[in-house]
């Protein structure tokens, strides 16, 4: 096996892993889809392994090419981490910070926060990534990470924002429509809206509310932006952050006395980014964004 092999082999490898085909890798990645082709056929020879067959469906990766994944994705990510850094070098703040964070913070908690961060520091870029996925900051898949869990991970700087209180929630037209639930016992009447696959938010919010399974909901979505929606738009009554709702008069709160879930909120960092003025300006301004929308 050959020790050098240089990094963009593995680049194309990755893009054909994701889209299937060596034309929709080479458009992934801006080269000629011959150049993608040459570096499958360059890795495969100096790995000494067989990682796609072709078939009428595309390229299928092999056993050997799913084993290789996490290793090479990350490469990837200690190559945006490098470039980040290297963006950040010289006086001022300046450079790129990357921020992850569940749908819903991402989505609907983060932009004021971040735009207030961006006015303050014009030559600070920010990548925010919406995901229900952990990134993994050790890794390097992100400088900064939002979680709804402790992180379990030594190395990195973590900072208690507080709790997000959860409660039920439907737009007026819904409970003019179907009525308002008086006691839990109600919500078998009504259209409940949920997630379609178990996650360890919804083991633990059918722990405070039995109701609250899989074959209960009439509309199901792991999105919990597309959950939010059907909220707003009538459609049921589902779970969602009460600072969110009270944004929305049209949203009320039903059975608040009877369900209340709290999400513990974390910000972490790896320590490594301690000293990093890019990432410490952002730390400091999700820390005092978040803390001022918990309370």
């Amino acid at each position: 096996m050959d020790s050098d092999i240089s990094w963009e082999l593995y680049r194309s490898y990755l893009s054909v892993l994701q889209n299937g085909s060596l034309s929709g890798a080479a458009r992934s990645i801006g080269v000629a889809q011959p150049t993608v082709g040459r570096h499958i056929a360059a890795l495969e020879k100096r790995l000494g392994l067989k990682l796609f067959t072709r078939s009428q469906l595309g390229l299928l990766p092999t056993e050997a090419a799913l084993a290789l994944k996490p290793y090479a994705e990350s490469m990837r990510a200690s190559a945006a981490a490098m470039k980040r850094a290297a963006e950040s070098q010289g006086h001022g703040i300046k450079g790129t910070v990357r921020i992850t964070a569940s749908e819903v913070m991402g989505a609907e908690v983060l932009p004021p926060i971040i735009a207030r961060l961006q006015r303050q520091w014009p030559e600070l870029k920010v990548e925010l990534v919406l995901s229900n996925r952990v990134q993994d900051l050790l890794r390097r898949e992100a400088d900064i990470a939002v979680r709804m869990t402790p992180p379990k991970q030594d190395s990195l700087i973590a900072r208690r924002v507080g709790d997000v209180e959860l409660g039920l929630h439907a737009h007026q037209a819904y409970l003019q429509d179907r009525g308002t639930p008086c006691n839990l016992a109600d919500l078998a009447e009504h259209a409940l809206i949920g997630f379609d696959e178990e996650t360890p938010f919804l083991r633990g919010a059918s722990k405070a509310l039995p109701q609250w399974r899989r074959d209960s909901f009439t509309l199901r979505s792991d999105s919990d932006l597309a959950q939010l929606a059907m909220i707003r738009a009538g459609a049921g009554i589902g779970v969602c952050q009460v600072a969110l709702a009270k944004r929305d008069p049209n949203v009320v709160r039903v059975l608040a006395k009877q369900f209340v879930f709290k999400l513990e909120t974390w910000l972490t960092m790896h320590e490594d980014l301690r000293h990093s003025p890019r990432c410490k300006v952002a730390f400091n301004a999700l820390l005092e964004g978040l803390q001022h929308h918990v309370s």
